[in-house]
């Protein structure tokens, strides 16, 4: 609220603009627009989190379903290929082997199998999954074959692994080291399976519902006789699941929204209490009032008060008219306002006629900004329009606005100013 010294209570008037309501309003929007920074970027870390599920294949049970490393060769089919595995950790799978040519289709590498508590082939859902990420080490440096094998309703046969689709791709593999990451959505059903089971070679198409192993091996550039080490490690399963994404769109579209409503309401409303509360206690008027109504010791001091009362809807009113109307020299004008308000001449008469707009733009509603700018004594409309923005932290149609929405609480109307009817 304004804030003043009346005359005679010791000391000039001293203006405090009535901006304590609005700096609390903002202090509180950006205590809050901080917390909402901070709530978004929790929400976002976690959602995007849950978007990005991952899955790793290890030993021990998880939903009552382990992960048995296995070998894999030939040797099924007459070969005589070889495969060590070697212990690793979790999601790791470290073995040896030597490829053979004695068998009709020579392989040998190692896999990951699904099994249950009873050590039966437990088919696991992997469809939220499309990507498997891993670091392949391999010496010497050959292609390695990556293979998903999966129960297939119509061809396949429970227990019967060679019926399962086995779709796969291959992979670079050195001794330093290779990071993979391949979409399992696009993997290639091998040739030589869509034959055996009688299928066209279009018959491309597999679901990754019913996963039971992951296997890792030899490809068709394999060396023949040579002995291979290979390291699989930081395997892992990637997906994407978009929903939370979504959600964490809607949560926080909404929050803005909320926190943009609620922002503006306020202010409205802030800002609307704010000007009522100068429209009644506008000090600066009271001040001149008291000091033109009252006696005074000083009559020339009287004079100059009361002639800036009645001229200052003059648009010509200037220091050197005051100095001719009331027979005050200059020096006693800037006295009188610097002593008994605090301001000088130019900033009291901009507080005359900007306190006099006020008023006149919430009981003159049918009066353009324009007119009023003229009658309280500002013949540059843009020049009114910036001052009076600067004084009441709106512009006179919103404030004329705020004020026709928010009434002042007492029915008593702003005080009228001298020289204006």
């Amino acid at each position: 609220m304004i804030g003043a010294h009346a005359p005679g209570e010791g000391g000039a008037w001293r203006p405090t603009t009535g901006c304590m309501t609005m700096q609390e309003f903002y202090k509180k929007s950006l205590l809050l627009l901080i917390a909402l920074l901070l709530a978004d970027a929790l929400l976002a870390v976690l959602f995007v989190h849950l978007s990005q599920p991952a899955y790793s294949l290890s030993p021990a049970a998880r939903d009552g379903i382990h992960w048995e490393r296995v070998p894999t060769s030939d040797d099924v089919m007459g070969g005589t290929s070889t495969v060590r595995l070697h212990d690793a950790a979790a999601g790791a799978m470290v073995f040896d082997y030597t490829l053979t040519k004695v068998a009709k289709y020579p392989f040998a590498g190692a896999r990951f199998v699904a099994k249950d508590a009873k050590g039966e082939l437990a088919p696991l859902d992997l469809r939220k999954y499309d990507t498997i990420t891993f670091v392949a080490r391999c010496t010497p440096a050959d292609p390695m074959l990556l293979g998903v094998t999966t129960f297939d309703d119509k061809v396949s046969v429970p227990g019967q692994l060679v019926t399962y689709r086995s779709p796969g791709t291959f992979f670079s593999c050195n001794e330093q080291g290779v990071h993979v990451s391949l979409d399992m959505r696009r993997l290639t059903v091998p040739d030589w399976w869509l034959s055996m089971m009688k299928l066209p070679l279009t018959s491309q198409d597999y679901e990754l519902d019913k996963v039971v192993q992951i296997s890792f091996g030899s490809s068709s550039q394999t060396p023949f006789d040579v002995d291979s080490h290979v390291e699989i490690s930081n395997l892992e399963l990637r997906g994407h699941d978009y929903r939370y994404i979504v959600a964490l769109a809607l949560i926080l579209v909404s929050g803005w929204i909320l926190f943009g409503l609620w922002f503006f309401r306020t202010h409205t409303r802030t800002l609307a209490a704010s000007l009522n509360g100068r429209l009644k206690t506008d000090l600066p008027l009271v001040a001149y009032r008291q000091l033109t109504v009252q006696p005074h010791r000083d009559e020339e001091q009287a004079s100059v008060l009361k002639f800036l009362a009645t001229n200052y809807t003059n648009p010509e009113l200037d220091l050197e008219s005051v100095v001719a109307g009331t027979g005050a020299n200059r020096n006693k004008v800037n006295d009188v306002l610097k002593t008994e308000l605090g301001m000088t001449f130019t900033g009291y008469v901009n507080k005359l006629r900007l306190t006099e707009a006020a008023r006149l733009l919430t009981e003159k509603s049918t009066a353009t900004v324009a007119e009023i700018a003229y009658s309280v004594g500002y013949a540059n409309v843009s020049y009114f329009n910036r001052l009076f923005k600067e004084e009441y932290g709106c512009t006179p149609k919103a404030f004329r606005t705020l004020a026709l929405q928010h009434p002042p609480a007492s029915a008593d109307p702003p005080p009228k100013m001298v020289g204006n009817g």
